[in-house]
């Protein structure tokens, strides 16, 4: 089952470099996919932007994403290693080496992770962010499931950059600033929604996700409607369907 569970996830990244897709959706589907399946209890993805710093853009859980912004924020981290060396960082305890990174390791024992391990999001030379894997409980990532995980980061990698489309550096930029221009737009977007069905950040953001998959759009083009209040996204932040006709 866990085998069919790795192909169908490669399978779906791969889709990603013969078709259109949402970037956004993608590296959250991946962040998704690696607790599932790699014994880890949370993760989070980081882009460089247009101006070569780190940004979110996914994250498998509210506290994920709360953690990975203090790290930008704090300037020390894992994932700003291993995005700046290109090379898998890895603290199997943090309350053993909390000198490595004092500030992150004190915001992650918090939040209730204790181990985490940085891969790079790297193709040949270049690096275009990193994702974090955390574990609640310490020691070292399985090596089956660390080589799957850095696989996944891989294939994502490639996605993104997708060659045969984007030949140049300039396009690579471009595609990648929108993606972060995007994770802005849903961001505000989570908050509107939250307001309106009295759900929870999560919740808003699954609301928007699966409206988005379901009537095949674009989710940060759902997000900006949501934040317009345009009559298309009515349903969904109403949570009542809209009269026939």
């Amino acid at each position: 089952m866990l085998d069919r569970l790795i192909t169908r996830t490669f399978v779906e990244l791969a889709d990603t470099l013969v078709a259109d897709f949402d970037i956004i959706d993608l590296l959250h589907t991946l962040t998704e996919r690696c607790v599932d399946l790699l014994e880890v209890d949370a993760a989070g993805i980081l882009l460089v932007d247009a101006r070569g710093t780190l940004s979110l853009v996914a994250a498998s859980t509210e506290q994920v994403r709360l953690l990975e912004l203090f790290q930008l924020q704090a300037e020390q981290g894992p994932c700003l290693d291993c995005y700046h060396s290109g090379q898998l960082v890895a603290c199997t305890d943090m309350a053993v080496e909390p000198r490595r990174w004092p500030r992150f390791a004190t915001a992650a024992r918090e939040r209730g992770f204790t181990a985490v391990h940085a891969l790079p999001m790297r193709l040949r030379e270049r690096c275009v962010g990193a994702m974090n894997l955390f574990r609640a409980a310490p020691g070292d990532l399985p090596t089956p499931a660390a080589e799957v995980a850095q696989s996944f980061a891989d294939v994502a990698t490639i996605a993104i950059l997708n060659m045969r489309a984007l030949q140049r550096s300039e396009q690579i930029v471009e595609q990648l600033q929108a993606a972060l221009n995007s994770r802005i737009v849903i961001e505000q977007a989570k908050g509107v929604l939250a307001e309106r069905r009295k759900v929870s950040l999560a919740e808003a953001f699954t609301l928007m996700r699966t409206f988005a998959r379901s009537h095949n759009r674009q989710l940060s083009v759902v997000a900006r409607a949501v934040i317009d209040r345009e009559p298309t996204v009515g349903d969904l932040t109403t949570g009542h369907p809209r009269p026939p006709g």
